[in-house]
């Protein structure tokens, strides 16, 4: 994109964005966001022309009917939607949009040269192909699938240099990161995540062991998907965050740090050479870093809220337990190993997060259970590919074995 934000090659006023897991919470905004920037930016024109679900049809299909032009395609990642597209059949249909099923058609629509933004939101490992063909396409990437550089951090890297594709992050704390080094134009020496602590900020390592799934859920100050609140309550969201700063930002395990901050309204900060500290602050609205992903350089009215600056605020700032948090260490440990440890951790946690959420196992197992698996792998410094998706299906049937699950 260019500096003005026309295409580079006929300097076409418009954007296609193909969003990959629209029916999630970073999906939903997204469509949003582009609803909102064709009001408020009438000479230049986003187009959804892609759009993919898993199997909540009804969702994906008042999506882009809602829109002002329906996605040239969508996508049912599900294999078993192909035999009927439920109760939103007709609606689906009724768009007159190609409709493809099954994960090679992800990878086709994340490649699509038509496509000029891909924004990565589909939760987990399963983002990893398709965020993976718009990287190898050269693509701009609006990444919430922070997964595909825990598992494969160089492996992306790599072909990113390759392709010249664009990784701009969409995770809050990154994108605050990002916008402060874009502030101050200088090299960053120190990157301070904030984390919000979770709804197990204050407890016991006795009342997290006797936490329920609907405890975990409880998320203080934002809403997500059900796996990524989890991860927030373990922290290991924090740790696979540390793992992505990692590679976004290529700053070393020992230049990234973690702090806990309630309000969630500092989403990050960055300390530089002569020490001072630039910090981004927001109500906590996934809609601001998912626009500024989609525009920059360009900033525009968002409709995500203001800071309301008329009313006293506390913005508090404490030092994250190890203690009591576990997980959190273990994103430091991962990210300055490298090579296979990420993609272990992560498919350990998928599935331990899976067993907790089912209530076969307890809350405080989900840490445990993935250091024990972490620690009974073989480590390799620069895996292939096909080595760390290997290592993945291994881990989470070691997960499931230590837990009696397999």
């Amino acid at each position: 994109m260019n500096q003005d934000g026309t295409h580079p090659e006929d300097n076409r006023a418009h954007q296609n964005v193909a969003v990959l897991g629209a029916t999630g919470s970073i999906g939903t905004a997204t469509i949003d966001v582009v609803t909102q920037l064709n009001r408020v930016d009438p000479d230049f024109r986003w187009h959804v022309s892609a759009a993919s679900g898993h199997k909540n049809t009804p969702l994906l299909a008042e999506l882009a009917g809602g829109l002002e032009h329906p996605p040239d395609r969508i996508v049912l990642s599900d294999h078993q939607s192909v035999e009927g597209l439920g109760p939103a059949e007709a609606q689906l249909r009724a768009l007159g949009s190609k409709i493809e099923f099954g994960p090679d058609a992800l990878v086709s629509a994340a490649g699509d040269k038509s496509v000029d933004v891909v924004v990565a939101a589909i939760v987990g490992r399963a983002g990893l192909e398709s965020t993976m063909a718009a990287v190898e396409a050269g693509k701009r990437v609006a990444l919430a699938n922070k997964e595909t550089l825990v598992v494969a951090g160089p492996v992306v890297s790599r072909c990113c240099e390759k392709s010249g594709a664009e990784l701009l992050p969409v995770d809050s704390e990154h994108s605050a990161i990002f916008q402060c080094i874009q502030a101050a134009d200088s090299k960053p020496k120190k990157l301070i995540l904030t984390a919000s602590g979770g709804p197990f900020r204050k407890w016991t390592r006795e009342q997290m062991d006797a936490a329920t799934p609907e405890s975990a859920l409880a998320h203080p100050t934002w809403q997500m998907g059900p796996k990524i609140t989890i991860d927030s309550a373990t922290m290991i969201n924090k740790a696979l965050e540390v793992i992505e700063a990692r590679w976004l930002f290529g700053l070393p395990a020992d230049a990234i740090e973690v702090v806990v901050h309630p309000q969630s309204i500092i989403h990050s900060m960055v300390e530089f050479e002569d020490s001072s500290v630039i910090a981004q602050l927001s109500p906590p609205d996934m809609r601001l870093p998912i626009q500024y992903a989609l525009t920059y350089p360009r900033r525009l009215p968002c409709p995500s809220p203001d800071f309301d600056r008329t009313k006293p605020w506390d913005l508090t700032l404490e030092p994250a337990d190890p203690e009591r948090f576990p997980g959190l260490e273990l994103g430091f440990e991962v990210a300055a190993a490298g090579g296979t440890a990420g993609a272990v951790l992560n498919a350990a946690n998928e599935e331990a997060v899976g067993l907790f959420l089912a209530g076969k196992i307890r809350f405080t197992d989900i840490v445990r259970g993935c250091r024990e698996v972490l620690e009974n792998h073989s480590h390799e410094s620069d895996p292939p590919l096909d080595r760390l998706l290997e290592l993945d299906r291994w881990a989470r049937q070691e997960l499931r074995k230590r837990f009696g699950e397999a």
